[in-house]
């Protein structure tokens, strides 16, 4: 079993800064890719990024890219998302998971989730 907990949230005005951070603890061997998603009240939980632990590859969804970083600590097992100029609409809970398929941008892909951590960004 994986087990994923995210911590790191809080309340920021826009233009500001977060980081985000998820621990994994537990079998992680076949799980390489390690995706952040999000979501608002009433709105599908939506893909924010993803990376390997094996090459530290990334990817991200189009609202984010420029000013998200995704980076990992293998020797921490832990997952950090850097969230820079934070805009109203970035308001969620964020979750981090686990998945060993290809498919990282789907949410059904992973199997494996942490308990989520509230972000407000105000105006």
């Amino acid at each position: 079993q994986v087990q994923l907990a995210e911590s790191g949230g809080g309340l920021v005005q826009a233009g500001g800064s977060l980081r985000l951070s998820c621990a994994a603890s537990g079998r992680t061997l076949s799980t390489d890719f390690m995706g952040w998603f999000r979501q608002a009240p009433g709105k599908e939980r939506e893909f924010v990024g993803a990376v390997t632990w094996s090459r530290g590859s990334t990817d991200y969804a189009d609202a984010v890219k420029g000013r998200f970083t995704i980076s990992r600590d293998n020797a921490k097992n832990t997952v950090y998302l850097q969230m820079n100029s934070l805009k109203p609409e970035d308001t969620a809970v964020y979750y981090c998971a686990a998945t060993s398929s290809t498919n990282y941008r789907g949410s059904w892909s992973y199997s494996y989730w942490g308990q989520g951590t509230q972000v407000t960004v105000s105006s």
